[in-house]
C-alpha cells in the first residue's frame, strides 16, 4: 500500500529530557493507525511533530511526500489543507459559533462564497450526525460527544487525505464511544481517508484499527496489524494488551488473532 507518512530516526527533547530516540514508523493509505503508549511516551508530541507545530531534534518526518524539515512555507500551507485534526477536547473557539467554527478555514483558505460555505456547514454536520441547528449554538451549549462531533466536522471542513485524531473517544459514556468509533470507520469508507489516532481505548483498538504503533523506551517497540504487536515480548505491550482486564474483556478475540497465525 501506498505509504502517507514515514518517519525515520526521529529523536525528540525538551532541555536535557528526552521524549524520543530513534522512532520509525509508516502510516499507510486509508489505514486506520493508532500511536499507543503510556504517559509520557511522547504520543501528543510525536502528533504535533507531524502537523508540524513542533520540530524534533533529529530525524525524517515525510507527510503526504513533502519532507518537512526542508518544506517551503507555500508547500507547507497547502499540506496543512490536507489534513484536519481533532484536538482531544476539541479545541472549538467559544467565541464563535460552531457554524464560524467550522467555516474558519474554508474563510482562509479558499475564496468561495458564503452561501456556499454556509451550505458545507451544514453538510459536515450532517456528515458527522448534528443536526442543522447546532449550527448556531457556542460550544458551551452543547455536551461533550457534541462537541467532538462539531470538532470533527471543522476537522472534515477541507475534505482532508489524512485525519488526525487525539484520544478521540476520552471523556465519552461507553455508547458514545462506540458510537464515535463508527463514525470514524464510516468516514474512512466513505471518504477515502487516512486516520491517525492517538488512543488509550481497547475497545477502539480491538474493534476498529488497522495498524498501531506501540511507543515506549522513547522509540517505537511494536508496529503493524494487532497480530503482530501481540506477538511482541516488550514489558509495557505485555502489560498493556494482556493484564487481567484485557483478557476478561478481549480473551476471545486475543486467542482468535493468535489461533488465525498459527494456522
Amino acid at each position: 500500500m501506498k505509504t502517507l507518512i514515514k518517519i525515520q530516526d526521529l529523536a525528540t527533547s525538551f532541555g536535557s529530557h528526552s521524549i524520543h530516540d530513534g522512532v520509525n514508523l509508516k502510516v499507510h493509505e486509508h489505514e486506520i493507525y493508532a500511536i499507543l503508549g503510556e504517559s509520557g511516551s511522547g504520543k501528543s508530541v510525536l502528533m504535533k511533530e507531524i502537523i508540524m507545530l513542533l520540530k524534533p531534534n533529529r530525524g525524517t518526518i515525510t507527510v503526504l511526500g513533502k519532507d518537512l524539515a526542508n518544506i517551503s512555507f507555500k508547500d507547507a500551507q497547502a499540506l496543512r489543507r490536507d489534513w484536519g485534526v481533532l484536538f482531544q477536547f476539541g479545541a472549538l473557539f467559544s467565541s464563535l459559533t460552531i457554524a464560524q467554527n467550522i467555516e474558519l478555514q474554508l474563510k482562509e483558505f479558499t475564496s468561495i462564497s458564503s452561501a456556499l460555505r454556509a451550505e458545507l456547514v451544514y453538510s459536515k454536520l450532517h456528515l458527522v450526525g448534528l443536526d442543522a441547528q447546532v449550527a448556531d449554538l457556542y460550544p458551551s451549549e452543547l455536551s461533550g460527544g457534541m462537541i467532538k462531533r462539531a470538532s470533527l466536522a471543522r476537522a472534515l471542513a477541507m475534505e482532508p487525505k489524512l485525519l488526525f485524531l487525539d484520544e478521540p473517544t476520552s471523556g465519552l459514556d461507553p455508547i458514545g464511544a462506540r458510537k464515535f468509533d463508527a463514525l470514524i470507520v464510516k468516514l474512512r469508507d466513505l471518504l477515502g481517508i487516512t486516520v491517525v489516532m492517538i488512543t488509550h481505548d481497547l475497545d477502539s483498538i480491538f474493534s476498529i484499527v488497522d495498524s498501531m504503533a506501540v511507543l515506549a523506551d522513547k522509540k517505537v517497540v511494536a508496529e503493524g496489524s494487532l497480530e503482530k504487536v501481540l506477538d511482541s515480548k516488550h514489558p509495557f505491550v505485555e502489560a498493556f494488551f494482556k493484564n487481567d482486564y484485557s483478557k476478561e474483556r478481549f480473551g476471545e478475540k486475543i486467542k482468535e488473532v493468535q489461533e488465525v497465525k498459527n494456522v
